[in-house]
């Protein structure tokens, strides 16, 4: 009987560890590192193995806004069709990510839809009083990288939820 009981409460163990969502996958709103408003609300996945992100409400425009600053076409897109005829959301802007550890995803793409400039991406979930470079995180955050070549420009995003959405969208709701 022991046995039994040790071998279920092993496999609770793993089945918890195997269903644990990454702790940057959910949702997240992006932060303009000059300005400090919130730019979009962001929905982060994983897929298949790899990190992906969508965002989820526009701050600042339309919810059907197309990204026609986009180009035609990027290597490795995860989607088909024409980037610059899809909507800004609901389009996988981050994609390919691939995890390195729990929270920490590199060897991906972001794309800013607002001007079509695609970048490597690295992403590093923090906690409450982790640093990053000479950021100390207040709350649960996301340092978001665009890469250069070696040159990385973080920007720190933080929890967002669906009420955020909600109000992004009423705020900036569809045209047509």
């Amino acid at each position: 009987m022991k046995k039994i009981i040790a071998f279920l409460g092993s496999l609770l163990v793993l089945a918890g560890a195997i269903f644990a969502a990454d702790p940057a996958v959910g949702l997240w709103k992006s932060i303009d590192d000059k300005s400090g408003k919130v730019t979009a609300i962001w929905r982060i996945y994983e897929e298949n193995g790899l990190l992906f992100g969508t965002i989820a409400a526009t701050t600042d425009k339309p919810q059907d806004v197309i990204a026609d600053a986009c180009k035609k076409s990027y290597k490795n897109f995860p989607i088909e069709g024409e980037v610059n005829k899809m909507r800004t959301v609901g389009t996988p802007w981050i994609f390919n990510m691939k995890k390195e550890a729990e929270g920490s995803w590199k060897d991906g793409n972001i794309i800013d839809p607002s001007n079509g400039k695609m970048y490597g991406c690295v992403i590093k979930y923090l906690n409450a009083g982790d640093k990053n470079k000479n950021y100390t995180a207040k709350e649960p955050t996301l340092a978001m990288a665009g890469t250069v070549g070696p040159i990385q420009v973080f920007q720190y995003w933080v929890k967002a939820s669906e009420e955020d959405i909600k109000a992004a969208q009423e705020k900036n709701p569809a045209k047509n």
